[in-house]
């Protein structure tokens, strides 16, 4: 007879725990691997501070970043990986919905989709256009 293990809080912990470290590497390491194309590609350039213009700016919203983060180019390596760093404690929130679900603990489950939510909310620019 197969024996079952249940799921146990600490369990659940060291699972959360080991998500959130490897999403920060992994997104340090995207955020390096970014940053030295984006010297090889600009390291030369000399840079204007006094004036910014955000129309320059290429890379505004999340679309933009994934659709140019295969081209390899430097900024949107980097962006990619700051994306990946936001992204990591989401993916925590989805972790403790499902974990809250398997508990049938359902008040949590309500109130970890509310903050679900609202993070999507925030990201998406808020809740008025």
């Amino acid at each position: 007879m197969a024996e079952t293990k249940n799921i146990t809080d600490k369990d659940i912990q060291s699972l959360v725990g080991n998500l959130l470290r490897t999403g920060v590497y992994i997104s340090m390491g995207i955020v390096v691997f970014g940053g030295m194309i984006y010297l090889y590609e600009h390291g030369t350039e000399k840079i204007d501070y006094a004036e910014f213009s955000f129309n320059k700016v290429s890379l505004k919203t999340v679309e933009a970043i994934f659709a140019n983060v295969l081209t390899f180019k430097g900024a949107a390596v980097v962006q990619f990986g700051l994306l990946m760093l936001i992204f990591t404690p989401i993916a925590r929130v989805l972790m403790a919905i499902v974990s809250f679900f398997l508990e049938k603990d359902y008040l949590y489950v309500v109130i970890g989709l509310i903050v679900l939510a609202i993070i999507m909310a925030s990201l998406s620019g808020g809740f008025a256009h």
